[in-house]
């Protein structure tokens, strides 16, 4: 066991744990920030960010996850490119054991790792997704899993929502006032997703509904004749009795859903039953000096400036905290 007890440690190192990150520091916490080996989370993943506050015209999504990465460490941030393999604790200080086998000890813990979209496992689904690390990312490929995010790329376009429950509807309606025209696809009849969603999106004019339904493959160009690599279509196969159709399109939008990045927590703090963190609205957590931040909690809003917003909840809770109890 250690004997340096560290003041805060952060895990994840998305919008969330980097603002946690940046204000932990500024507050003269010292802390050190598990990044794991894929630092960035989701927004590595997005080229154009047009909905991030303070960049008149949007900024490149690894760009701005590296400014993130270098403001933390220049504000006195630790950043050790690991991961969080065990917890242990009910209450600061906890014990820590990164993916290396290091073990370290923590008065308290931000956990900040978000979530990713749950995927649908089609043909092409991975051919038309922005290119991610050091390579320059395209944007529009077509395959997307946030409207909010995406939408506005495909302008008076037609695209295509995969799924049948409440985000679903939401990412449909939404869509349906930017999109030429939106068609819902969902493997059977009935939905999951509340009535009153249903008839919103019903009563909308240009969402259409291709039910029965899957996605048997995402068609596309795939950068054929020296063309843009993007989405040109779908073909859809019936669950009744296997037929085949397709649909041409520009945008497929996938809304099955989200799986929380909280494995490792599993026996430390509450969770729900689809595997978010339990937070107040201080974003504590049912462990005593345990802070949540981000997707890893937030299955309704998933935007980087509600995480940012969160991460910063988070570091001034900690702070607080640690200065109730004599330790910062």
């Amino acid at each position: 066991m250690p004997d340096e007890i560290l003041k805060t440690l952060i895990i994840g190192s998305g919008p969330a744990g980097l603002t946690a990150a940046i204000y932990t520091a500024r507050a003269g916490l010292k802390p050190m920030v598990l990044a794991g080996s894929s630092p960035g989370g989701q927004l590595t993943k997005t080229s154009l960010v047009e909905n991030y506050p303070g960049f008149a015209k949007g900024i490149d999504g690894p760009k701005l996850m590296n400014d993130m990465i270098e403001q933390a460490k220049w504000n006195g941030a630790e950043m050790k490119w690991e991961s969080a393999a065990k917890i242990e604790g009910k209450q600061g200080p906890f014990t820590v054991t990164t993916s290396a086998g290091e073990v370290l000890r923590t008065h308290t813990l931000l956990f900040c790792t978000g979530a990713s979209p749950r995927r649908l496992g089609a043909k092409g689904e991975f051919d038309y997704q922005p290119k991610q690390s050091t390579e320059q990312a395209v944007w529009g490929e077509g395959v997307t899993y946030c409207a909010v995010c995406d939408g506005n790329f495909y302008r008076k376009m037609p695209v295509v929502v995969v799924g049948g429950g409440d985000s679903a509807m939401e990412e449909a309606n939404y869509l349906s006032n930017i999109c030429g025209e939106v068609t819902v696809v969902h493997r059977r009849e009935g939905f999951r997703a509340s009535q009153v969603m249903i008839e919103r999106a019903q009563s909308k004019k240009n969402i259409k509904w291709e039910l029965n339904q899957g996605i048997e493959e995402i068609l596309g160009n795939n950068e054929k004749e020296g063309h843009k690599r993007r989405v040109t279509g779908v073909r859809l196969k019936s669950t009744k009795d296997g037929s085949l159709k397709e649909l041409k399109v520009d945008g497929v939008f996938i809304a099955i859903g989200h799986i929380p990045t909280t494995q490792v927590l599993q026996g430390v703090v509450d969770l729900d039953e689809q595997g978010y963190i339990k937070v107040d609205d201080r974003q504590r957590t049912s462990a005593v000096g345990l802070f949540a931040a981000g997707d890893c909690h937030d299955s309704r809003y998933r935007q980087a400036v509600t995480a940012a917003g969160m991460g910063c909840k988070a570091a001034l809770e900690a702070e607080r905290y640690l200065a109730e109890h004599g330790l910062s």
